[in-house]
Parts: C-alpha cells; sequence; structure tokens
C-alpha cells in the first residue's frame, strides 16, 4: 500500500469546480441549466489580446521564458501597478505566474508551517484554507459580517494578531461576497501591520477593477510603508476574460522575490510565451472591452440583488465588487449547502452553498452574474418557484 505525507489528507479544494462538473453532466442529459456558480466572464477574450498571442505564435515565440517572466511583460505589470497606486514600482519585483492561486500557493507555502498562524478571510476563497491546512500552520479566521457590507474590519484583524502569526491574507473586493473595503479602513489596515513588520501580508486585488456606486478599490500597494511586507496577487483572468489563459503575476518584496522565483523554477518552469505577449496587448492597449464588461455587469448587478430581495425568505446586500451576490437565505429554513443541491436538481440552478467559503458561510449561498442578463432572471423565476413551493429539509 501506497502512503503519502500527512499534509494530503488536510488539503481541500474548490467546490465551485464540483458544481460545475455536476452542472455539466446534467447539461449533457438534455436538462436546461443555468450556472450562476462559476466565477467566470461570460465574455470572450478581446480580440486585439488574441491577436497578439497568434502574432507571437506566428513570429516563432515557441520556447522556454525565463522563470520570471519576458522583461517586456513585467515592465508593463510594473508600470500598471504605479499607475494604479502612485507608488514607484521595479518590475524586477514582478513574477509572472501561471493564474492567481499560483501566487496563494507560493505565499502559503513560504510561511506556514506547525506552530505558526495564518490569518485568512471567512467567508472567502476556499483554498486560502485548504493551502494553510496543507502546511500544517493554523488557520485563523477573519470574520467577514454582512452587518459590516461584507468588508473586513481592521479592528477585528488586529485583534486576531499574535506572537504566532506569520501572513495575513487579504481579499478585497471579495470573493464570494462581492464586498469591497473602504478606503478609510484599508488605510487603517496598512498603518496596523506597519506596525508588525515581522508578518507578511498577501493581498489579494484580482478584483481590483471590479467595483460599483463610485466606490474606489485602494490597493494595499498605495502604501509604501507596505512594500517590504507586501505580496500583491493580481492577474488578467478576471479584467480582461482571461480565465483559461492562465496568465497571473505577484509583486514581491526585496528579501522574498528570490525564493518565489526558485519555486517558479521548480513548480512550473515558465509560462507559456504567447500568453506572455497577450498579457502585454492587454494592459498597454485598449480598455473599453473590459469597461463594458464591468459596466455589464454593474447592470445584472442591480437586477439580481432587486429580484433576490423579492425572493421568499431571502434577503442580500448590494455587492460593491466583483461579480458576486452573496444573498441571506436564513429565514427560507434552509441550509445553504442542501438549497443548492435542490435548485440544480430540480430547477436546473447552479449556484454555490455558502459553508464551501467558510464556516462563516452557513445560511448565504454565492451567486455568480457572469451570467447573461436574460439567463439571469430566469434563474431567479424558478429558485422563486421552488422557494414557494418547496419545504426546507
Amino acid at each position: 500500500m501506497l502512503h503519502t505525507v500527512s499534509g494530503f489528507d488536510r488539503i481541500g479544494e474548490e467546490n465551485a469546480f464540483a458544481v460545475l462538473a455536476k452542472a455539466n453532466k446534467l447539461a449533457e442529459q438534455g436538462r436546461d441549466i443555468i450556472n450562476l456558480g462559476i466565477g467566470q466572464p461570460d465574455f470572450p477574450t478581446p480580440d486585439h489580446i488574441v491577436e497578439a498571442a497568434v502574432k507571437a505564435l506566428r513570429d516563432g515565440h515557441h520556447g522556454y521564458t525565463p522563470a520570471t517572466g519576458i522583461t517586456p511583460l513585467r515592465e508593463a505589470i510594473a508600470n500598471d501597478i504605479q499607475m494604479r497606486t502612485g507608488v514607484a514600482t521595479d518590475a524586477g519585483n514582478v513574477l509572472v505566474v501561471p493564474g492567481g492561486k499560483v501566487t496563494m500557493y507560493l505565499a502559503i507555502v513560504m510561511f506556514g508551517e506547525p506552530g505558526v498562524e495564518i490569518i485568512y478571510p471567512d467567508p472567502g476563497f476556499p483554498i486560502y484554507r485548504s493551502m494553510i491546512e496543507f502546511t500544517g500552520a493554523t488557520p485563523v479566521p477573519l470574520p467577514i459580517r454582512e452587518e459590516n457590507g461584507f468588508a473586513f474590519s481592521p479592528d477585528d484583524l488586529e485583534g486576531l494578531l499574535s506572537d504566532k502569526t506569520r501572513l495575513v491574507i487579504i481579499n478585497s473586493p471579495a470573493n464570494p461576497t462581492g464586498g469591497v473595503t473602504p478606503p478609510e479602513d484599508v488605510a487603517k489596515l496598512a498603518k496596523i501591520l506597519a506596525n508588525r513588520p515581522d508578518i507578511a501580508v498577501m493581498s489579494d486585488e484580482i478584483y481590483g477593477r471590479m467595483t460599483y456606486d463610485g466606490l474606489q478599490h485602494v490597493s494595499l500597494g498605495s502604501f509604501p510603508e507596505l512594500r517590504d511586507q507586501l505580496i500583491l496577487l493580481d492577474g488578467f483572468s478576471k479584467t480582461y476574460a482571461m480565465t483559461g489563459w492562465r496568465l497571473g503575476w505577484s509583486l514581491w518584496p526585496d528579501a522574498l522575490f528570490d525564493k518565489a522565483r526558485k519555486l517558479a523554477v521548480n513548480a512550473w518552469s515558465c509560462v507559456n510565451a504567447s500568453a506572455q505577449y497577450a498579457g502585454i496587448a492587454a494592459l498597454t492597449g485598449p480598455q473599453d472591452a473590459s469597461e463594458a464588461m464591468v459596466a455589464a455587469f454593474d447592470d445584472r448587478r442591480k437586477a439580481v440583488v432587486e429580484a433576490l430581495n423579492a425572493l421568499p425568505g431571502v434577503s442580500c446586500a448590494t455587492p460593491k465588487g466583483a461579480f458576486y451576490a452573496f444573498p441571506n437565505i436564513k429565514e427560507t429554513g434552509w441550509k445553504a449547502k442542501p438549497l443548492a443541491d435542490k435548485l440544480l436538481q430540480e430547477t436546473g440552478v447552479a449556484l454555490i452553498g455558502g459553508p464551501d467559503f467558510g464556516i462563516l458561510g452557513e445560511g448565504y449561498v454565492r451567486v455568480s452574474y457572469a451570467a447573461a442578463k436574460d439567463r439571469i432572471l430566469e434563474a431567479m423565476e424558478r429558485m422563486d418557484d421552488f422557494l414557494r413551493k418547496s419545504e426546507a429539509a
């Protein structure tokens, strides 16, 4: 009998992909499935980005690249960071990676080990806790509360810091809640963390360009006092509808960059060349397609929140970012995961139960409005009919 190391018994997964597989199987059986589960833009990658990748292939960019990424892309990323944060950024601290999750993996593996604590948002992206537990570190949940607009609380986080804290994970705009932390709270958090230079910070800002109602995302990269602690996570998947391209980036402090580079060499050698040239086109080319996509998400956001609040037993705070709503379903009498399962099986509407995002996710479901508006509204009608006719399990 083969024996793996014990850490693999602790590793979890992202259940959105399991729900996607179930939804696809039902669709193959002829069912009409409306998928509001997976976090993927339903728009195509803009044409000029696709053409840049095609041109790169035709120009012969078929081989390995540096493990850190090609210089023109790293420079474009550094320029973009500097433009958005107002802080001088060195391309030498940029690491090009195959998707956003990779930065999470690198940071958590770098700091996680038995005897230390890592703070992460709950409810939050499930890979945070999964990887923390894999390393043997103690996961310390930072409560993300509906009554706070699903923004994180700097005061709550400060109360969780201890002598064992090695890494703090922050996510705004947030998955699964759509919460955006106000600028004044981001500034307060930066001050708290700057007073603990022994703690690393990973800021997941993959949805940073998707905010609404005039609320601006403030990057932790805007605070020079944090640069020696900060690992900034971003990428192309959401902003440019490039989920399948597997292209992301991270910005690392001087003291950590070479460690991250070595992990890259050991794990994936380099990101494929043509995708990197596509990334240059994404950052330096026209932004109108991305802006139009966010405007469409905004329109859907308003429609889905109105529809959710009309459902029996359901209430929904208005999300301020990303493309998720996180409605409260406690008054329906259903637990979240059984409700999500029933909705998929009986109505063909795919959602994700809140507990898949953490202990504090019970009583909520995640609704992705990265789907056509007419299909979203049809899903709401199916849910309304189900909730009015069914009894809670």
